[in-house]
C-alpha cells in the first residue's frame, strides 16, 4: 500500500523567502502539498547564504521567478492562485498590502498564512531570530545561536495554522458559509521565541538549572579525543552512572577524559545509558550511533 499523504491534493503558493516560510512550505510537501515557490528577480537569500541547504527545503518543488510589481507578473499568481488552496507569505502587512496580497486571498477565497515579526502596534517593525531570542533571553550574550529557535518554531507554526486553515474552510464549506475574504492565519515569530524560552524563562535550562548544569549526570564532558553529552537525568539512570563511573563533577570529568569517545559510546551501549557523541555545529555526523 502507498503511503497515504495527507495533502495531496492541495496546492501551496509560497512567496515566502529566508528562513521560516520555507522551512514551512519544506513540511507541507512532505505532508504531500503540490509548492509552487515564487521568488522575486533577485532570488530567495536563503539561496546565495546556503545554496546546499536552499536544496534540501526546495527540493520537488516547483520555482517560479516573477515580478510581483509588473502586470504581467501579476496576472500570472492570479491563474495559478485560482488554482491554489494556501498562499505563504512572510512580509509586514505594508508590504503585502502593496503587492495586492489581501485582494488575491478575497479573490480566490485562500488559507492566507501570514508570518510575521510582531504583532499589533509593531506588526511593522523589522526583526530577525536574533532579536527575537534577544528579546525572551535565550541568547549568551556575545554569541550567535547555532539554532534559529523562532524561525524554526515559527516554520511549524505556519505548518499548524496551514492545517488549521484548510479544516477552517472544509468546516464552513459544510455549512455553507465560506468567508468571501479568504481565511486568516497569522503567525508571530516573537510569539513563537517566547513560547520556545519557558524553559529558560522558568529556570528549567537557564543555567544552573535542572537541565542547565546543575546536574552532574546532565551535562557534556570533554573526552580523550572529543566531547561527550551525558543524559541521565532519571534516577535509575543518575544510580546506574553513579554506580560505574562516579557521582560527582570532578570524578566524572576526570573518568571521561581517560577514554576516546568511541570506548565510551560503547560503555553506554553495554550499560544502557544515554550518551552520544558531542558532533561540532556545522558538520554531518558520521558512522553508526551505538
Amino acid at each position: 500500500m502507498d503511503e497515504f499523504s495527507p495533502l495531496d491534493d492541495v496546492t501551496v503558493i509560497s512567496l515566502a523567502i529566508n528562513l521560516p516560510g520555507p522551512l514551512a512550505a519544506a513540511r507541507l510537501a512532505e505532508l504531500g502539498a503540490r509548492v509552487i515557490k515564487i521568488e522575486p528577480p533577485t532570488g530567495d537569500p536563503l539561496a546565495h547564504a546556503v545554496p546546499d541547504y536552499y536544496r534540501e527545503l526546495t527540493g520537488g518543488q516547483e520555482i517560479i521567478t516573477l515580478d510581483l510589481k509588473d502586470g504581467q507578473a501579476r496576472a500570472r499568481l492570479e491563474v495559478l492562485a485560482a488554482d491554489a488552496d494556501i498562499l505563504l507569505t512572510a512580509m509586514r502587512p505594508k508590504a503585502a498590502a502593496g503587492l495586492g496580497i489581501p485582494e488575491l486571498v478575497a479573490d480566490h477565497g485562500l488559507v492566507h498564512v501570514e508570518i510575521l515579526g510582531f504583532a499589533g502596534d509593531r506588526a511593522e517593525v523589522p526583526g530577525h531570530d536574533l532579536t527575537y531570542q534577544a528579546a525572551h533571553g535565550t541568547l549568551i550574550p556575545g554569541t550567535n545561536p547555532t539554532v534559529p529557535i523562532a524561525d524554526i518554531l515559527g516554520g511549524e507554526r505556519a505548518v499548524t495554522a496551514a492545517l488549521a486553515g484548510l479544516r477552517e474552510r472544509e468546516s464552513l464549506a459544510e455549512t455553507e458559509s465560506a468567508d468571501p475574504l479568504g481565511i486568516r492565519k497569522r503567525v508571530v515569530l516573537d510569539d513563537s521565541a517566547a513560547w520556545a524560552a519557558g524553559p529558560a524563562r522558568h529556570g528549567l535550562s537557564s543555567p544552573g538549572g535542572h537541565l542547565g548544569g546543575r546536574s552532574p549526570f546532565y551535562r557534556t564532558y570533554a573526552t580523550a579525543d572529543g566531547h561527550l553529552a551525558v543524559a541521565c537525568l532519571e534516577p535509575h539512570f543518575a544510580k546506574a552512572l553513579a554506580t560505574r563511573l562516579g557521582a560527582d563533577e570532578a570524578t566524572l570529568e576526570a573518568e571521561f577524559a581517560r577514554e576516546p569517545t568511541e570506548r565510551w559510546m560503547r560503555f553506554a551501549a553495554e550499560n544502557d545509558l544515554p550518551f552520544e557523541a558531542v558532533v561540532a555545529a556545522g558538520t554531518q555526523p558520521t558512522g553508526e550511533r551505538a
